[in-house]
């Protein structure tokens, strides 16, 4: 097969085009990204079950907690998923709230209660009661916890020593042998600081692992008999990024260089009631006064047939990794910020429920969107800038792109066009700078996309009235490869921000299986197409980003996990070779990539001034190899000596080829380079970014 490249600048490429889309679904942020590595610190875990439109809740703050008597856990579980619930515990005097205790329940009690709280947006708390040295309470920590040899873990905790004048000792014991200690620490029960009103001291310590460790126990005890109050009892690893993120998922990201990050989802945004929607001054408070909420993918997959009860229903938010993580989170990336507000709205699949645009609450919404602009952007000095000097960020965001609404869509019930409309002129009329996202909806190819597209069209004279329109599919990889002219006959008028995209091979719950070659092949060649059209892309996201072993609700995602590995799928890698070789212009093809389609190649062309180089980016979705003669026009300027390649380029034995925890390489991209006269050789199955050194 014969490529010329013309010297044909094509269109600007929006700077950051290739971005991430996070949310707190698959345990992404409490279990994966957010560092914390306890369950259920501050004792609110909530228990969700129903189905759409009839969602309820109970109290189980003990959730994730065993007692510890004498050296010896008593803890009865078994690992996640099959594991049993805490039974639901008494804010009362029930001594046997837990069956396991019966054994000591004339010298220990362990209830989780509320009366005199350490924050009332938390208001439960645990109380131990203990006539024995050693015992206190264990952790489950999803999986049992993972320590590197070698590795600082800081511990933090809240206690009211009612009656109490010991040492606390925090420890990591083997799960069968509680004897055998792999890290430890003490620290005196005079030792607190920052005591409350109300006599909780706050407690750090810190402790060394000795071995590494999966599956250990989280172990925090009194060495003499006493009765103490504890609260949020929480973990982190010293090399957590920002002392927030768990670094070696952040590095992960890191090496994507993305653009921008849409956060916090998704469905995350409206919740399958308004009552559990994602409230982000919720966040912006100190941790443990960041108000738990249960997670609406705690509720996934329920139907008649297991009760309406998930086996992720404890999944909770601790908010932990709120709005102003998120913030700087961005910046450490060098992305962009995308914060998405829910515009009145409870999720559409889930729920009819709504706040009339009339009311007085959706004032509220809108009201958010302000402040959120001023907590972001304003000075130290406003309301909301003072907010975020003081949680340690003096400077702005620079927020300059903000979405409205999460996958809404217009109904007979619901009007989001016109909820759409009173953000825009609320949002603009303070600040007209701030870049809106609107939303087409949940699809590209129902009445609803048209209608959203009809309604944005509309208003396509008013400059400022949506930067680009939120567009969302999760295809079989055969309708990637089919449309990957999809954006060819888009007006230049409208612009698009692919926000959530992903080839589903197959789907479903823990389906790490879901991510293969063929998919991310998929991907790749229409990301091709996104590129060619980059006048009409602006921006574009995979989604989900993150998974959790064990743990996921949705398949296939970018990045699979657990306690102590991670791996990149195949689709990740797509992204990392996109998001690392992007162009500043397009290179005209002229038509020609249609033709190389039919044959099963499909590329793009690019020109990065900086490097001067062409950026090809060309996948072979076929069982041979095929070879490439680029030719470039006579106007490139090129060496006397010619013109070398190099690049990178993914492939493997089988489409179905897939990463695992085991062969977390299996499928990634790999050097490539040579002589451009002798040919480029596009391996079977394969992936290549090529940068061919031409100046314009």
């Amino acid at each position: 097969m014969k490529l010329v490249v013309d010297k044909k600048p094509g269109v600007t490429i929006a700077p950051g085009m290739i971005g991430l889309f996070f949310e707190d679904i698959n345990y992404a942020a409490d279990g994966g990204l957010y560092a914390e590595m306890l369950e259920n610190r501050s004792f609110e875990f909530l228990e969700a079950e129903g189905d759409a439109g009839d969602y309820y809740t109970h109290y189980d703050g003990g959730y994730g907690w065993s007692p510890y008597v004498g050296g010896c856990a008593a803890t009865g579980q078994v690992p996640f998923p099959e594991r049993k619930a805490v039974p639901e515990q008494s804010t009362g005097s029930d001594q046997n709230a837990f069956p396991q205790q019966n054994m000591v329940a004339e010298s220990m009690k362990m209830r989780t209660v509320t009366g005199s709280p350490h924050t009332v947006e938390n208001p439960h708390y645990m109380r131990l009661e203990t006539g024995l040295p050693m015992c206190g309470i264990t952790n489950q920590a999803y999986d049992g916890i993972c320590l590197k040899k070698g590795m600082e873990y800081r511990i933090t905790f809240w206690a009211r020593c009612v009656c109490f004048d010991g040492n606390f000792c925090v420890s990591i014991v083997k799960k069968q042998d509680a004897e055998e200690v792999y890290a430890s620490g003490r620290i005196s029960a005079r030792a607190g600081t920052e005591e409350t009103y109300n006599y909780f001291k706050k407690y750090s310590l810190s402790m060394t692992a000795d071995e590494t460790v999966t599956g250990g126990i989280f172990v925090l005890c009194l060495d003499r008999p006493g009765v103490v109050e504890l609260d949020y009892v929480s973990m982190f690893p010293a090399d957590a990024v920002e002392g927030i993120f768990r670094r070696d998922l952040f590095e992960k990201l890191r090496d994507l260089k993305p653009g921008f990050i849409r956060f916090p989802g998704g469905c995350i945004v409206e919740g399958n009631t308004l009552e559990n929607r994602y409230r982000y001054k919720d966040s912006l408070k100190a941790p443990w006064a960041r108000k738990n909420n249960w997670n609406r993918w705690a509720v996934h997959g329920n139907c008649r047939e297991n009760a309406f009860h998930s086996r992720y229903s404890h999944y909770n938010q601790t908010l932990g990794m709120g709005f102003y993580e998120y913030f700087l989170l961005c910046e450490l990336l060098g992305a962009k910020p995308l914060p998405v507000l829910n515009v009145g709205l409870a999720c559409q699949y889930q729920s009819t429920e709504q706040v009339a645009e009339d009311s007085r609450e959706f004032q509220e919404f809108l009201q958010d969107a302000l402040d959120l602009i001023e907590f972001a952007n304003g000075s130290a000095d406003t309301k909301w800038g003072a907010v975020r000097a003081g949680m340690g960020h003096p400077e702005p965001f620079g927020l300059k792109m903000l979405g409205i609404g999460n996958e809404q869509w217009q109904t007979d019930r619901v009007d989001f066009f016109q909820r759409y409309t009173l953000f825009e002129r609320t949002v603009h009329e303070k600040y007209p700078g701030i870049r809106l996202i609107g939303s087409a909806g949940p699809d590209i190819t129902s009445e609803r996309y048209e209608k959203a597209w009809a309604f944005y069209q509309a208003h396509e004279e008013e400059e400022n009235f949506v930067y680009a329109v939120d567009e969302h599919y999760y295809v079989k990889p055969e309708w990637l490869f089919d449309h990957v002219d999809f954006y060819d006959k888009y007006s230049r008028k409208r612009k698009v921000f692919s926000g959530e995209y992903a080839a589903h091979p197959t789907s479903g719950m823990n389906r790490p299986e879901a991510n293969t070659l063929e998919g991310a092949l998929a991907e790749a060649a229409f990301l091709t197409g996104v590129e060619r059209n980059a006048d009409v892309v602006l921006l574009a996201s995979y989604a989900p980003l993150f998974a959790r072993m064990g743990y996921a609700q949705w398949s296939p995602d970018m990045i699979w996990f657990d306690g102590s590995r991670v791996y990149g799928t195949p689709s990740y890698y797509v992204q990392k070779m996109y998001g690392n070789h992007m162009g500043d212009v397009t290179l005209l093809t002229s038509g020609r990539e249609k033709e190389a389609a039919r044959q099963g190649i499909y590329y793009s062309l690019s020109y990065r001034e900086q490097t001067r180089e062409i950026i090809l980016k060309a996948v072979n979705r076929n069982e041979a190899d095929e070879g490439l003669e680029v030719e470039l026009s006579p106007s490139w300027k090129i060496s006397p000596e010619g013109t070398h390649f190099h690049g990178e380029v993914l492939t493997g034995e089988s489409l179905q080829d897939v990463n695992t925890l085991g062969q977390p390489c299996k499928v990634a991209p790999k050097a490539m380079s040579g002589a451009l006269s002798n040919g480029i050789m596009l391996p079977a199955r394969s992936f290549s970014v090529i940068r061919i050194p031409a100046g314009m």
